[in-house]
């Protein structure tokens, strides 16, 4: 099955076309070496994916036919990241999660309400 295809098969892409676009960037490798779209996946195989901030590490354990359902992922895809990448995931989370979005875009009714009153 190629690559890009089992990427988006088991949910780890939302469209076929962002899974091709990871492959070409190298986001995606396999003992070590990065691959094309077009590559076949094997099952045993240990695919990496490189998120911002930290890596995923996944083994293949099936090939499905298309795309499958979220509770069906887990026949064909086990996650199998280190405790340390998994510890660099929850810092990079937290600080996503702490430093909030206060601030940022257009501002609401009340707050330009607030702001007339002030001003």
């Amino acid at each position: 099955m190629r690559a890009d295809v089992f990427l988006w098969a088991v949910r780890l892409f939302k469209t076929r076309a962002t899974a091709a676009e990871a492959l070409r960037e190298g986001r995606v490798s396999a003992s070590g070496q990065t691959f094309k779209a077009s590559r076949d996946v094997k099952i045993g195989e240990v695919l990496i994916l490189r998120r911002t901030g930290y890596l995923q590490h996944f083994e293949v354990l099936g090939l499905p036919r298309t795309r499958v359902g979220a509770p069906l992922v887990l026949e064909f895809l086990r996650e199998v990241t280190p405790p340390e990448e998994l510890e660099r995931r929850e810092l990079w989370e937290f600080a996503q999660r702490s430093s909030g979005g206060q601030g940022l875009g257009r501002p609401t009714k009340k707050d330009r309400r607030d702001l007339s009153d002030y001003l």
